[in-house]
């Protein structure tokens, strides 16, 4: 791929076709309402949507090993979907279009406020850290991103903000439409390693396993996010469970065994790293067409922290960034967490409770 024109022409076309056929995909079914037999089976409907993606890699290996399917019964009919971004599937949930997904705290955040905090709710944490702002191998410094491009996931994401919020405390100047001191160009996590590798951009700021393919593609770590996080003494949310807020109230049965069922794969993959990476990297392959190496996934692994505990200091936090940066206005996130069930399904195993604040 080359530089600019193209990647001017191809990034729209690209989200846009994502997001139409994955719509396409789920829209078939609005998830209706869980019923219960009188032998107790439960049914309905799930449409669950991802990432193909490391920090998703409960979803990853739950919806490939049949654990979720397992967990929800016979007779709820799991349709997951699979996107690019965080916007993408944000618009799909707005959209009534999938009923669950697991996705990152920005766009979570974004989705309550433009719904007036109606539209869903944070059920369970999934994973935190696993983001890294890769560059070249001769920018060695903060000071020397200056006139350089560099790509995020999409703007508003996760990695958006926590770039913009870096660069603004460097005393560096940006804007949304990639003009400023450091031009940023929000593209997708598909086309960011083509685009690094062909010197359309000097670096990236993306979860991973994106970072440590960039790394491997001669790149180098110029930032850990994790070093960006005193607070939470290194602790960020980088992915979340979240719900419809009606489909919550339809499904309750429904939710719960989707909330235990994520918590049994974080226990999983916990229990025996090497397994875990081997599976989430057989669903890569599966998704995506080609599994990623051995040694980019290991490396990607170190840096993730799979646990139902959602970071929420972080989550605010991250929210108050975005307000600092123009990009929301007057967050009220009152009501965002529900951790009522994923709290008292912790307690039934003498688990610790997570925190909503």
């Amino acid at each position: 791929m080359k530089p600019q024109g193209l990647w001017r022409r191809f990034v729209p076309l690209v989200a846009a076709s994502a997001l139409a056929l994955t719509v396409a995909a789920c829209s078939g079914d609005d998830g209706g309402s869980e019923s219960v037999a009188a032998s107790g089976e439960v049914t309905g409907t799930l449409r669950l949507g991802y990432f193909p993606n490391l920090t998703h890699a409960p979803a990853l290996v739950g919806v490939e090993q049949g654990t979720f399917a397992k967990e929800l019964g016979s007779g709820v009919k799991l349709a997951p979907s699979t996107f690019n971004s965080g916007t993408q599937e944000a618009e799909a949930i707005l959209s009534g279009a999938i009923d669950a997904g697991f996705i990152g705290p920005n766009p979570a955040v974004n989705t309550f406020i433009k719904s007036r905090g109606e539209a869903i709710r944070i059920v369970s944490g999934v994973t935190s850290g696993g983001a890294a702002l890769v560059v070249k191998p001769e920018i060695t410094s903060v000071d020397q991103l200056r006139g350089k491009t560099l790509a995020t996931p999409s703007l508003g994401n996760t990695q958006d903000v926590a770039l913009r919020y870096f660069l603004k405390k460097k005393g560096f100047e940006t804007d949304t439409k990639g003009g400023g001191d450091v031009s940023i160009r929000p593209q997708d996590n598909s086309i960011t390693v083509d685009a690094f590798k062909s010197g359309a951009i000097d670096g990236a700021w993306v979860p991973e396993p994106t970072a440590s393919r960039l790394v491997s593609e001669g790149g180098h770590v110029l930032v850990d996010e994790a070093d960006e996080w005193p607070e939470t003494d290194g602790k960020f949310v980088t992915t979340v469970l979240l719900v419809r807020t009606d489909y919550l109230k339809k499904n309750p049965e429904i939710v719960e065994r989707l909330i235990t069922a994520n918590i049994n794969v974080i226990k999983q993959l916990n229990d025996d790293p090497a397994a875990g990476q081997a599976a989430a990297n057989e669903a890569l392959k599966k998704l995506t067409g080609k599994p990623l190496a051995d040694d980019v996934v290991s490396s990607a692994w170190k840096g993730l922290t799979f646990s139902p505990d959602p970071v929420a200091k972080s989550l605010f936090t991250s929210a108050a960034h975005q307000e600092e940066l123009g990009l929301i206005k007057d967050p009220q996130l009152d009501g965002i967490f529900d951790l009522s069930v994923v709290n008292r399904i912790l307690a039934d195993a003498g688990e610790p409770a997570v925190a909503d604040k």
